[in-house]
């Protein structure tokens, strides 16, 4: 295991190396100037050509490309994710301000998710057939399909305007406030619970489904055993061994995968401020937020490898 754990983190790095230069290069191709975000086109027209180069010279960005990748790379190796363009702030410290937001809605929501699917699923599994797993079959199908952003704006309009019984949108620290925080986050938890709830049902039914016709199962039952003892004891460890895939999964989109409910919620947090970056061509923001999310996902896939070898002993890493 030792090994195995080692043999990954280097081809983490290698990971991580690969996908910074593939973003760096990616952002440099896309058609437009940086520096022709941050004025107006009345405002540019009174800039000489010499006042635009200093003005990318005070950026970095008269630099040759390989120039400005070392420059980045090795200012990430001393904690500096670079400078905002458009914006003037250090990334670190921005991002220091937003990843709680996200880590704290995003955390809630795959907790829930999580639970309640894992849980619906094993009962569906258990009840085949009847009136149960066929409320929860299409529920889950239907969570599945429906999209986050247009279920947001309905939430929206049913209970904020027209009941008026949630804020529209916007965020309060819930060491501020945690009642005003938990009536603001209420609408965006939903949006995000369903689609990961509905995930882990549907997987999870299927997963059990597949155990509980292993002969090990059978003999079990034979045995006399009670149901929870099966269930719990016996099926529930190989069942989950899909889900610990999923679950991994869920874990790297904590922080990123709320981008499109932070944009209807008005949330600022790191979802929003990848959509921000990109649309201003922001290269610092766009490159540090790769950077962290590919961390967090090479991070959870060891996990889940990991966890694969505690939850069947017959899993070995060599």
């Amino acid at each position: 295991m030792t090994t195995f754990i080692i043999r990954r983190l280097l081809q983490s790095i290698v990971i991580i190396l690969l996908v910074t230069i593939a973003v760096f290069l990616c952002m440099r191709l896309l058609p437009g100037d940086p520096i022709f975000m941050l004025y107006s086109p009345s405002e540019l027209q009174t800039f000489t050509e010499e006042e635009l180069d200093a003005i990318r010279r005070q950026a970095g960005l008269d630099k040759p490309l390989p120039v400005q990748y070392f420059s980045w790379i090795g200012g990430v190796f001393r904690g500096d994710l670079g400078k905002s363009i458009m914006f003037d702030f250090t990334v670190s410290s921005e991002m220091a301000k937003r990843i709680p937001v996200s880590a704290y809605i995003g955390s809630i929501a795959f907790i829930l998710g999580t639970i309640l699917g894992v849980s619906f699923g094993v009962i569906s599994a258990i009840k085949r057939g009847t009136w149960i797993d066929s409320l929860v079959t299409t529920l889950a199908n239907v969570g599945i399909t429906v999209p986050t952003f247009w279920l947001g704006v309905m939430l929206i309009f049913f209970f904020a305007i027209d009941l008026r019984w949630l804020p529209v949108m916007g965020f309060t620290n819930p060491f501020t406030d945690f009642w005003d925080s938990t009536r603001k986050l209420v609408m965006p938890i939903i949006c995000m619970v369903i689609p990961g709830l509905a995930g882990y049902a549907r997987y999870t039914r299927s997963s059990m489904l597949e155990v509980l016709r292993q002969d090990y199962i059978r003999t079990a039952w034979s045995k006399g055993l009670r149901q929870r003892v099966v269930i719990m004891k016996h099926a529930m460890k190989n069942g989950l061994i899909p889900i610990v895939t999923l679950t991994g999964m869920g874990i790297g989109g904590i922080l990123g995968g709320s981008v499109m409910i932070e944009q209807v919620f008005n949330i600022p947090g790191m979802g929003r401020l990848a959509v921000e970056a990109m649309f201003t061509h922001d290269y610092a923001i766009t490159q540090g937020l790769t950077l962290v999310f590919t961390g967090i996902v090479i991070f959870s896939n060891l996990l889940v490898d990991i966890s694969y070898g505690w939850l069947d002993p017959r899993i070995r890493f060599n």
